[in-house]
């Protein structure tokens, strides 16, 4: 079995619901999860290219072997990054509410006319889950962002995605638009909102086939 890394989402954490839960299921089988925390050195200079950055340092600094990548909202938009990038390190992509349209002017992290606000402030207020608090942002994420086409990557490992029909964050008719597109993902759609927590035994159940811990 490959080393199993959780990506986290945007204002999130890597002790976050999922991942506590995820950590239990797998080390059932012996298999620990490292989740690292794309919120260091601190969450005000986030970009999506640090977060590449520090993966790719993570993923260089484990054993040369194949590993699955496990990402939730914007982690999921940064597994499949990495998975253009990284072809030889990944070995498979399991996706939560992947936000693939991140890269698009105006994507769905702020309406336009608060975009317009946070570029003449330089900075905004986000709530941080992970810290249960606000804090500030800079407006260069958001430049940063634009650089980076979840939607459009190119990449050909086996992928699961699993995808609420209530979520309020990503439109589901988005993520089927982008699984539609490649053979090599296959998407679950949900009866959940955008965490997806009601369906952590389901999703479980599949990833479980899918990651061949199961006969």
């Amino acid at each position: 079995m490959s080393d199993v890394l959780y990506l986290h989402g945007f204002a999130s954490s890597s002790q976050s619901t999922k991942a506590g839960y995820l950590a239990g299921r797998l080390r059932e089988h012996g298999i620990t999860l490292r989740a690292p925390d794309f919120n260091q050195p601190d969450f005000a200079t986030l970009t999506m290219t640090r977060m590449l950055d520090q993966l790719s340092t993570e993923v260089g600094n484990t054993a040369q072997a194949p590993m699955t990548l496990v990402g939730s909202s914007l982690g999921g938009t940064l597994a499949v990054l990495a998975a253009a990038r990284m072809r030889a390190r990944v070995e498979r992509l399991v996706l939560f509410a992947p936000a693939v349209m991140f890269a698009k002017e105006g994507h769905h992290l702020l309406p336009p006319d608060r975009i317009d606000a946070w570029k003449r402030r330089g900075e905004m207020s986000f709530f941080h889950y992970g810290h249960n608090e606000e804090r500030q942002l800079s407006y260069s994420f958001y430049e940063d962002s634009l650089q980076h086409d979840a939607f459009g990557a190119a990449f050909d490992q086996p992928t699961l995605i699993f995808q609420g029909l209530r979520d309020a964050s990503v439109d589901y008719r988005t993520v089927e638009a982008f699984a539609h597109a490649r053979p090599n993902v296959t998407l679950s759609l949900l009866d959940d909102d955008h965490q997806l927590i009601a369906s952590l035994p389901r999703i479980w159940n599949d990833m479980e086939a899918f990651l061949g811990l199961v006969e």
